[in-house]
């Protein structure tokens, strides 16, 4: 059995991948920009943000097992504040926020929050089964 850790940033890597382009996809069909709104950036950076938010949850699995919730919900705190420290600044350049750059950093902040939610549950849920 592979590490719990590898399995997931494989997922992600997938996932991310995968969202990325048929984001970049439904921008070619809507006849929009491709590259603009900083996507890449946004979706290099949350992958990134994600894989190391779940690999300190890892780290931590049992020291703090019964603060692991706390944790993830700082880490998401984290990955909100890059927000508004990279992106908001490079979106708010031209005076306001498109719908466009929206998606760019939603979709990708989304993503990773939803595969780190559901991957945390299960490997919590198996950590109990253990533990019991």
């Amino acid at each position: 059995m592979t590490n719990p850790f590898i399995r997931f940033v494989i997922k992600s890597v997938i996932l991310f991948i995968t969202a990325f382009l048929l984001h970049i996809g439904l921008l070619y069909v809507l006849q929009l920009h491709l590259f603009e709104n900083y996507i890449v950036l946004s979706y290099s950076i949350n992958l990134i943000l994600v894989v190391i938010v779940f690999g300190v949850l890892y780290l931590l699995r049992k020291k703090y097992k019964s603060q692991l919730g706390f944790l993830f919900l700082a880490g998401s705190l984290v990955k909100f504040a890059v927000f508004f420290i990279v992106f908001q600044p490079l979106f708010k350049q031209d005076g306001d926020i498109s719908s466009l750059e929206f998606a760019s950093f939603f979709v990708p902040y989304l993503l990773g929050l939803l595969i780190e939610t559901i991957s945390l549950s299960k490997w919590l849920n198996k950590l109990d089964e253990t533990t019991s």
